[in-house]
Order: structure tokens, then sequence, then C-alpha cells
């Protein structure tokens, strides 16, 4: 399973949709894309809570996917379809679909941006 940054924040803030997230971290293997520690620093800078605890807590808890060329061109293609169809989606989006795709993972949100994705278990 693929935490993508909304699923962490949840987790973060002790919601039940976090109780969940945690749920799943104790009973799945479970992954977090490079990118996502990128939106939880800014996350955490934002809400004044120290980020480098909380990057400490995804890469115990999880293993971090990194980005590779053949995410980085999978994510460009996915974003010029995806933006057709989804109203405000965005490269990173782009970039944590790609990264479940390449790793055949799916993925543990709240976006509903991710909504109607096979590969999508929403929070």
């Amino acid at each position: 399973m693929l935490l993508d940054t909304s699923a962490w924040i949840e987790f973060f803030i002790k919601s039940d949709k976090g109780a969940k997230v945690k749920d799943v971290l104790r009973r799945e293997r479970c992954y977090t894309g490079i990118v996502t520690i990128s939106e939880i620093s800014n996350w955490a800078m934002k809400q004044n809570v120290p980020h480098e605890e909380l990057i400490a807590i995804v890469t115990q808890a999880t293993h971090v996917l990194p980005l590779n060329l053949s995410i980085a061109r999978l994510a460009g293609g996915l974003n010029y379809k995806r933006k057709k169809v989804v109203k405000n989606w965005g490269m990173i989006d782009s970039m944590i679909l790609a990264t479940a795709l390449t790793y055949s993972l799916k993925i543990l949100t709240k976006d509903s941006h991710f909504g109607d994705l096979d590969n999508a278990e929403m929070l």
C-alpha cells in the first residue's frame, strides 16, 4: 500500500481516518513516495510542527520509494491525461500515481483526485 500525503496527515492529526491508516500500517507492508516527504515537510512547517519528527515516523513505518526516469516519464504522460478529466489534478498527484503503478501498489488516500481510480483505496 502506498500512503499519500492526505493519509499521513490524517494519521498525524489522529483523526478517525488516521486510525484506519494506523491499522493499515500494522497489517500491511506500506510505502511512501519520495514526493510525499516534501509535501509532509511543507504541511508540517505550515502547522508549526517539527517536520523532522514526522519524517522520522514515515521513514521508520514505511519504505520510501524514490523517483527515477521511468516514473518521471510516466508521471508526465499521466499528468497530461488526468488534467483533462480531473479538476485541479497536479504533477505531484501524477508522481504519486506513477509510483503506485510502477510498483503495482494501491494508493491509500483521502484525496478525491484519486477517487475514480481502481488502484485507490479511499479513506
